[in-house]
């Protein structure tokens, strides 16, 4: 006989409450394409990876945030995310996409 449910075995009860707020790194592309590092800006691809690969060795890896500017080159976009995906940085989101909504 074939089932169309799937059973599964939830916990029970109240998870806990993580006190501990993740640190925040703040990633901003301008309007010249410069890439910022929570606000300094980096010296190239190179430095951003270094970054990155430090944040991604972290315990508890950061949030980053990313917002690029409407104006900025999209391949530098792509290149911060693609680096951020192959170092194993697992937490990012793009903030301010509201801006490209015309």
């Amino acid at each position: 006989i074939q089932l169309h449910s799937v059973n599964l075995n939830m916990p029970v009860g109240v998870p806990p409450q993580n006190l501990t707020k993740p640190e925040i790194v703040k990633i901003d592309i301008d309007e010249k394409s410069v890439v910022y590092w929570n606000g300094l800006p980096t010296a190239g691809t190179d430095d951003l990876k270094a970054r990155m690969q430090g944040a991604a060795e972290q315990a508890v890896q950061p949030e980053v945030h990313l917002r690029p500017n409407k104006l900025a080159k999209y391949e530098v976009v792509a290149t911060v995310l693609a680096v951020s995906q192959r170092i194993g940085l697992t937490k990012i989101g793009i903030i301010g996409s509201e801006q490209f909504v015309e």
